[in-house]
This record gives C-alpha cells, sequence and structure tokens, in this order.
C-alpha cells in the first residue's frame, strides 16, 4: 500500500509541475501576444493610450491641424515627410526661410500631458512651445513657455545664458534641465510635457529634468532675472490656456509622435 501511495504522490508531483510549467508558458505567451498588440508606429495610439484619452496632434502623413504663427495656411518651410513634421532648414538662422515661421496645433490647451519626439540637424536650435498665444506681428515665443530643442555639442546657446539654461530640455533661458541627458543630433530625443494648474514638468528621455510652478512669487523673481521682461513686459504672466507650437530657428529639425492627454 506504502508503494501505490508514493506512486500516486510522485505522479501528482510530476503532473502538478507539468500543470504550472504550463500554465506559466500560457500566461507567458499572453503576455507576449498583448505586447505584440500594443506595438504601434511612431504616430499611432495604442489601445490603452486610446482608452486612457489620448489624442493624436500629428497622424504622420498630413499637416492636418497645423498651421503658422499668425497664419492661415501650412508654412512653405515645414513639410510632412518620413512621417515627421520637418522643418527645412534655410541657413539663416531666426531670420528663417520667406515661407517659413512657426507652427502651431489650431486648438489651445490648458491641462495636459504631452509626448512627442524630435531630431535636430547638426548645429540646429529648435523649440516646443505652450500655453501660447497668437498676439498679432509677434513671434510666439514673446508669449508663451520653451522646452529647448538643441544640439549640445555645436550650438553657441548651449554656453550662453545661465548654468546651462539653454541646453536641450532646459526651461529657455530660466531653468536648466537637469540631468542634462540629451541625444547627439540626428538621434531621436523623447520629451514629454505636463501641464497642471500652473505645476508644470519637462521630462527628457524618461527622466524628469525640471518642475517649476507658474504665477508664483519665485516664478516672478526667477522671469525678472532672465531677458524676458526686456522683450514683453507682461511675459510672467503666462496664459492659463493657449496654444502648442513647434519653432522654425532656420535649422533642421523633425518631430514625430505627438500626442497629447487633457487633465
Amino acid at each position: 500500500m506504502k508503494k501505490v501511495i508514493s506512486f500516486l504522490f510522485a505522479g501528482a508531483l510530476v503532473f502538478g509541475i507539468s500543470c504550472t510549467g504550463g500554465q506559466k508558458k500560457s500566461a507567458d505567451q499572453s503576455e507576449e501576444k498583448s505586447a505584440a498588440i500594443e506595438e504601434v508606429g511612431p504616430n499611432e495610439l495604442t489601445q490603452t493610450e486610446k482608452d486612457a484619452g489620448w489624442m493624436l496632434l500629428f497622424d504622420g502623413q498630413t499637416s492636418e491641424g497645423w498651421r503658422g504663427v499668425n497664419k492661415s495656411h501650412f508654412p512653405a518651410g515645414w513639410e510632412v515627410v518620413d512621417g515627421t513634421l520637418h522643418c527645412k532648414g534655410s541657413g539663416m538662422g531666426e531670420a528663417g526661410s520667406q515661407d517659413g515661421g512657426d507652427i502651431l496645433y489650431d486648438k489651445e490647451f490648458s491641462n495636459f500631458h504631452m509626448k512627442m519626439e524630435w531630431k535636430i540637424g547638426e548645429g540646429g536650435n529648435s523649440g516646443i512651445f505652450y500655453l501660447g498665444k497668437e498676439v498679432e506681428g509677434w513671434p510666439i515665443w514673446k508669449t508663451a513657455p520653451e522646452m529647448q530643442v538643441l544640439d549640445n555639442e555645436r550650438h553657441p546657446d548651449a554656453m550662453l545664458g545661465k548654468d546651462g539654461n539653454r541646453k536641450s530640455g532646459s526651461l529657455y533661458d530660466l531653468i536648466p534641465a537637469d540631468p542634462q541627458n540629451a541625444k547627439p543630433a540626428g538621434e531621436w530625443n523623447s520629451v514629454e510635457i505636463l501641464v497642471y494648474n500652473g505645476t508644470v514638468v519637462h521630462k527628457q528621455n524618461g527622466e524628469t529634468v525640471l518642475e517649476y510652478h507658474l504665477w508664483t512669487d519665485d516664478w516672478n523673481t526667477l522671469v525678472a532675472d532672465s531677458k524676458f521682461p526686456g522683450l514683453n513686459e507682461d511675459w510672467a504672466n503666462v496664459a492659463k490656456s493657449g496654444y502648442i507650437a513647434l519653432q522654425d530657428h532656420g535649422d533642421d529639425v523633425w518631430f514625430r509622435g505627438i500626442k497629447i492627454r487633457e487633465l
């Protein structure tokens, strides 16, 4: 009888191990299948993102939704190519091309979480504006905070400003990105900007690089010590709702994967 019991116990143990292995294999396959389903192109949303309320600002194929700042059309200085919004370098710096200039998405946002990827040409400079306003005759940077986009290795802006506050990922001329983890010219960088009731966070390549708070005494002091009051006396009074815009600084720069979730 003891032998029979031992045999049955051994058989049950083998069966249990076999079943556990089968369950684990099945679970692994399920996870792999889910991961495969979630893999999408840079200008597409996963089902998880759709369920969470994300929306695309760029479809990778057309300029739909985008136009020039203070313009009714999409400027010829930009193009949609290879799934990107490309600012065609003019070699003229901020003077830009005849029909270039910054572009914006034609909807205002207040509280949001935004993601995108950018790639800069050698020696290039650009930027991502948010909470911007259109004022006739003004560039949008006179009204909007800017997340800097830069070739840190070659562009002189990297050596200007204070403590690196004009390097990639920084709040331009105000707060340096820390850590400074930008990838070199020609490589894709991922960024995120979160705005919620005055709290603003910049993330670059998966790391939080700065946080600040609009409309506070600290904010007003910070702005007063920058170049902006000399360009717009009311610059510190950033709007509570505004446009997202991409800068034409006369250099090649590419953007893709532009998506947003309103909070």
